[in-house]
């Protein structure tokens, strides 16, 4: 075990070191964290960026399920998020609070109770309210900036901001603004509905989820970016590739733009197929397929 610095006692939460990453994302697999923290609260977040060497790589993490870590490893740092920024409430009548780390699905729930339409597009979504502001996140028509007003940052040092909504440059699965700043906080906006409808809204959205998508296996949601005017799954079944598989992975075969891990899989594997799925799509419709998942850390030299 390292040493851990002295300014790091007064530190409330928890850091670990060498902290296997198949344990705190979706599709349970990948190489460890050289160091992992567990903030107590946004303070003690706050405090720990702060001493934080300048250079080093900082990641956040909410729920997981957009990132694929490679079996190598990462480097510098990772923030879990879930559970610490964690704030929900209303501000009058058609205004919700929301803290980074809270759940979509239940920042969905949320909304049904309080007479607020609009989000039961986001009981859909599998993570965190921060990780869906950081990609614009959407489903079913809808997508999460479009009821953004303003949002609280962090950056690197640990200093908090609100920023309006048009600081930030939105688009489809893109959200570009102030560099090396985190989402805390939002303030969204929503109209008024009504509870019963509201939460019928998003049964349905949830057994249109189950009837299309394999619901409980190890993926990280949605791989591909859709290209304009298709799909990507429809793009990845139409090149031949449902139910491919390399080691414990398999390209699924109730949706082409799913990738699962049925136990055991290498990071690599994961990497390996979606590598595939590219080269197939570009080969045949001479179509790029961008990325949803975000990849990070180290190739392992054994996979």
């Amino acid at each position: 075990m390292k040493t851990i610095p002295a300014d790091y006692q007064a530190l409330r939460g928890q850091l670990r070191q060498d902290e296997s990453m198949s344990l705190h994302t979706s599709w349970r697999a990948g190489g460890v964290a050289d160091n992992f923290f567990l903030p107590a609260d946004v303070e003690d977040l706050a405090y720990f960026l702060s001493l934080q060497n300048k250079k080093a790589a900082i990641y956040w993490l909410g729920l997981g399920s957009n990132l694929l870590v490679r079996d190598g490893g990462v480097a510098g740092v990772v923030i879990a998020t879930h559970g610490v920024m964690d704030e929900l409430r209303c501000e009058g009548a058609q205004t919700v609070l929301v803290g980074g780390g809270v759940a979509s699905a239940k920042l969905a729930r949320f909304c049904a109770r309080e007479s607020l339409a609009g989000a039961a597009f986001l009981a859909g979504i599998p993570g965190t309210v921060g990780g869906a502001l950081a990609m614009n996140a959407g489903a079913l028509g809808g997508q999460i900036w479009d009821f953004v007003v303003a949002v609280e940052t962090m950056d690197r040092y640990g200093q908090r901001r609100w920023r309006d909504a048009d600081d930030f440059s939105v688009s489809y699965r893109t959200v570009n603004g102030p560099a090396g700043e985190w989402f805390v906080t939002a303030r969204l906006v929503f109209d008024v509905g009504e509870p019963a409808v509201l939460q019928d809204q998003i049964r349905q959205c949830l057994r249109q989820r189950s009837d299309t998508q394999p619901a409980g296996q190890s993926s990280c949601g949605s791989v591909f970016r859709n290209p304009e005017g298709d799909y990507a799954g429809r793009l990845i079944e139409a090149a031949g590739l449902k139910g491919a598989r390399l080691g414990k992975a398999v390209i699924s075969e109730k949706h082409a733009n799913f990738i699962i891990n049925e136990g055991g899989a290498l990071a690599a594997d994961i990497e390996g197929l979606m590598l595939l799925a590219q080269r197939q799509v570009a080969e045949k419709f001479a179509i790029k397929l961008v990325p949803e998942v975000r990849i990070i850390g180290r190739k392992s030299e054994l996979s």
